[in-house]
């Protein structure tokens, strides 16, 4: 019982000298700020919004344009896997921007020449970069 009381005692004092601060430094008996203070300052608060609009329009272009990727890969390789003469297994495909890179080994010339084929038909591809290997009987 005896600890109840000097928490309460502690609290209450606690809150007397809040109130009494307040009371003396001129803002009156509030636990508030004074009217006049908001303590955000509007200029700086505005910039900080406006850059952080700036970064996350950045951020969602980025996104953008990996998903625009990853969109790319997936039909390059996808139309691979579905092609009677391509093994996509062997075959790696990593997509910068609209740019296509083809790495692995591959069975044939055929195979290489028709892999390749396959990534510059996909709608969105502007550069085929061919590092396919072929391999060696």
């Amino acid at each position: 019982m005896g600890f109840l009381r000097t928490i309460f005692f502690l609290a209450v004092l606690g809150i007397v000298g809040v109130l009494a601060y307040n009371y003396w430094s001129g803002h009156g008996w509030t636990l508030r700020p004074p009217s006049g203070a908001s303590g955000i300052d509007a200029k700086t608060a505005t910039q900080r919004g406006a850059e952080l609009t700036r970064k996350a329009g950045e951020a969602a272009s980025k996104l953008e344009d990996a998903v625009s990727e990853g969109t790319l890969t997936a039909k390059i390789t996808s139309k691979m896997a579905l092609d009677d003469y391509v093994k996509a297994r062997t075959i790696n495909v990593d997509t910068s921007g609209t740019v296509v890179t083809l790495t692995g080994l591959v069975e044939s010339a055929a195979e290489r020449e028709r892999a390749v084929r396959l990534a510059r038909e996909t709608a969105g591809v502007t550069q085929v970069v061919d590092k396919l290997e072929v391999k060696k009987p």
